[in-house]
């Protein structure tokens, strides 16, 4: 298996565990193409040396997991299914298994957590190009939740509109990256956000350019809640 094909395997497993435990398919329509898909995931972490985190053989399995009583609500399988399997795509898709802290703005951080759920799963251009729309819209997010009229001025004297998300944050960037001491900085906050803007547009969107834009606003994301205090110890 391929990187790409593992982690479309991984998001059909925990896709079927969680459509199946809030009034999805039942058990027995799709549980012979689980086993199936699950035994060759589990044969490519062996191949790969990579701890097996999935005990769920079969949906009935996981059927008598989900209905003993601790899961009784949709929500609280479908956060036990990505709690699951979000440490092992990262550690497919990363190689390491850690999961960047929130930020504390609610809806950048649930963007942010779609973003690499979707990249996971997705395999045709349509799904590539939400992608790009997805972070967009993480853009526009961190944009709004940082800006300061008042504070943040930006370098060509236009007021940006409430989605003119580029114009908002170059000018956090130059307001808090300001002096020559931040000149590198600087240089690469505004590279990672034209970047992952650009990637927004392209037509012809494959799981590379995705996967590049998800990680360009992730690291625009990242920079900015540093910036903030978001990411200050405890």
């Amino acid at each position: 298996m391929t990187n790409d094909e593992l982690l479309v395997a991984l998001g059909y497993l925990r896709n079927v565990m969680t459509s199946v435990a809030t009034g999805g398919p039942r058990i027995d329509e799709v549980n012979e193409e689980y086993q199936k898909t699950y035994s060759n995931v589990v044969s490519e972490l062996s191949h790969r040396h990579i701890e097996n985190p999935l005990p769920y053989g079969s949906l009935w399995d996981w059927y008598g997991r989900w209905s003993s009583g601790d899961m009784p609500t949709y929500k609280a399988r479908r956060t036990y299914t990505s709690e699951l399997f979000e440490p092992l795509i990262n550690l497919v898709r990363t190689g390491t298994k850690e999961i960047l802290p929130e930020t504390g703005w609610p809806r950048v951080d649930r963007i942010v957590g779609d973003l690499r759920n979707k990249l996971a799963v997705s395999t045709q251009e349509e799904d590539f190009q939400t992608i790009g729309l997805l972070c967009r819209e993480t853009l526009i997010s961190l944009a709004q939740a940082v800006y300061i009229p008042d504070l943040h001025k930006s370098s060509d004297g236009v007021n940006p509109s409430q989605t003119d998300a580029k114009r908002m944050l170059e000018a956090c960037i130059l307001t808090e990256f300001s002096g020559s001491a931040n000149e590198e900085l600087r240089k690469h906050s505004r590279a990672a956000l034209e970047l992952a803007v650009a990637l927004q547009h392209r037509r012809t969107a494959s799981f590379k350019d995705a996967g590049i834009c998800v990680e360009a606003t992730t690291s625009i994301v990242n920079i900015i809640a540093i910036v903030a205090g978001k990411r200050d110890p405890e």
